[in-house]
């Protein structure tokens, strides 16, 4: 009997590995807890700060992340890289950004966004811890 192939891309875009890489960034934040939400995992730092969805989701099928920022920084990212960043639905009217994991990916840059996103959601006593 042969096994199962799960993945057959390269494997840094394996939905797995993503997902394990993403949680591990958001998870190593002060006060960040991770929950399902809306069935892909999703981090909290009181409120949400980070969606993950590994396998895409709705209309993008590639994985990708949703995460808060800073005023501005959605329209600056996504006029300036339109490959790499998006306006997500649902949650891009509050200036979140969507964030392509597919490609070539640079996980620093990748880790900065999930902190970053962290700051512009989390109570000020895990603000001064991170």
């Amino acid at each position: 009997m042969g096994s199962l192939v799960v993945h057959s891309g390269p494997p840094e875009a394996d939905p797995r590995r993503i997902e394990e890489r993403v949680r591990a960034i958001c998870l190593a934040l002060p006060g960040c807890e991770e929950r399902l939400s809306h069935g892909s995992p999703a981090f909290f730092v009181g409120r949400q700060f980070v969606m993950l969805w590994p396998d895409g989701h709705h209309d993008l099928s590639f994985p990708h992340l949703w995460c808060a920022a800073a005023p501005g920084a959605q329209e600056d990212l996504t006029s300036t890289e339109p490959d790499r960043f998006f306006r997500p639905p649902y949650v891009g009217h509050r200036g979140w950004i969507g964030v392509r994991l597919d490609g070539d990916v640079d996980w620093d840059e990748v880790a900065n966004i999930c902190q970053e996103a962290h700051q512009v959601i989390a109570p000020a006593r895990y603000r001064s811890a991170s």
